[in-house]
């Protein structure tokens, strides 16, 4: 009962000076609004770029060339390779955790079909590609392990190629030449947009690898193997049992090869994101204390405007606690209310400002509990000393204050 009866005093005090309490929760609105703002900014960004790591696969691990030693010569990262499809095929029987193996090679090169030309990617490719990718097809099939082992004349196709070269007609069971090598169209992919590196993903045309190595451009080695892991859990473990694996192979050799996992590369794409949300956050929260400072200075002027107020009450029977409790829920009742304020004001400012831009933002309902349980403790730390000053008044002097 006597907490009820102080919260409706500190109300109506607050009440009394309509204009100044919003003057003084202006600060914590305008800190609030700010951390909202640009978490969700930072964590859009965070989320984009998320999105299109993951559209490169899921769970994926990729073994590259690595640094290769001729004589005397040392090559660089990536300048040879050693990768071969009985490296991949391996993998696949011997490594624990494994669910599917692709080999890779790929080339630009200039393709021919229905009169027109188009310069492409080509990727040699596994039937399990487009698992590992985790890739639909819109129309058409996959080529099978009996069109590798044949070395079939036969692709998929991305959205952007059968744009260029087909218009608007079916291209399931057309020809078009690859350096002069007719290939049967047996699928055409679902679009994927953009990659993380800007790359078209649907520029693309997908053949047997065996067909890529002995038909077209007559080539040893792969130029990657990409290889699905069962979980993200496993991953770590798959990546060194691969490690392990090619090194056996290599009998003593030197390391040749890369291995990395897509958790590393999601980690580096996300690293810049991370810093910059938790950087414009700090900011933002700067003006969450400023705010703060901003309440302690006019409760401490409400203290010195109220002194008689706070005599008599003192006088008629209440107690220290009593004032204490009233001043400390006027402070918590600003910082909150501005609190709240600010939220709403910082969520519309966001989608403002992805409407404006075109930037990805993520309003997180964490960020949103976090902003509000930090405003009510500004409330409590900044409220606190004004409050105590009010209650350790003697009342005599306050009644006597002029």
């Amino acid at each position: 009962m006597r907490l009820l009866a102080t919260t409706i005093i500190s109300l109506r005090a607050l009440r009394r000076n309509k204009m100044r309490s919003m003057l003084t929760a202006l600060g914590i609105i305008i800190g609030v609004a700010a951390v909202i703002a640009m978490v969700s900014i930072g964590n859009g960004a965070k989320a984009q770029v998320e999105a299109q790591v993951a559209s490169l696969g899921q769970n994926v691990i990729t073994v590259f060339p690595g640094s290769m030693t001729s004589g005397a010569v040392r090559s660089g990262w990536g300048a040879r390779s050693s990768l071969t499809p009985e490296d991949a095929e391996a993998i696949a029987n011997e490594v624990p955790g494994v669910v599917a193996v692709s080999c890779e090679v790929r080339s630009r090169d200039q393709i021919f079909a229905n009169g027109l030309n188009w310069n492409t990617q080509v990727l040699g490719e596994s039937p399990e590609y487009l698992d590992v990718r985790v890739w639909p097809l819109e129309r058409g099939e996959m080529f099978n392990e009996f069109d590798v082992r044949s070395a079939n004349k036969v692709a998929v196709i991305g959205k952007t190629v059968a744009d260029q070269v087909f218009g608007g007609e079916d291209p399931i069971g057309k020809t078009m030449r690859v350096r002069n090598i007719p290939f049967t169209v047996v699928g055409v992919l679902k679009s994927k947009g953009y990659s993380f590196f800007g790359q078209d993903q649907d520029d693309t045309i997908i053949i047997p690898y065996s067909s890529f190595m002995k038909r077209v451009f007559r080539r040893d080695y792969l130029n990657s193997i990409l290889v699905q892991a069962q979980s993200e859990a496993l991953m770590p473990f798959v990546q060194q049992e691969i490690e392990a694996l090619l090194l056996q192979r290599r009998a003593g050799r030197e390391q040749d090869f890369v291995v990395r996992s897509q958790l590393e590369l999601a980690e580096a794409a996300t690293a810049t994101s991370k810093t910059m949300t938790v950087l414009l956050g700090a900011i933002a929260g700067v003006s969450l204390i400023v705010g703060g400072i901003g309440i302690m200075n006019i409760m401490l002027v409400s203290v010195t405007e109220r002194t008689r107020e706070i005599g008599i009450r003192l006088a008629v029977g209440a107690h220290g606690r009593d004032v204490l409790l009233q001043f400390l829920i006027e402070a918590i009742v600003l910082s909150l209310l501005g609190g709240l304020i600010g939220v709403g004001l910082g969520v519309a400012t966001s989608q403002i400002v992805s409407a404006q831009t075109g930037w990805a933002v993520l309003v997180s309902p964490t960020a949103i509990t976090g902003a509000l349980l930090f405003s009510g403790a500004v409330g409590v730390f900044f409220g606190f000393y004004p409050a105590r000053k009010a209650a350790r008044l003697d009342p005599i002097d306050a009644l006597r204050y002029e």
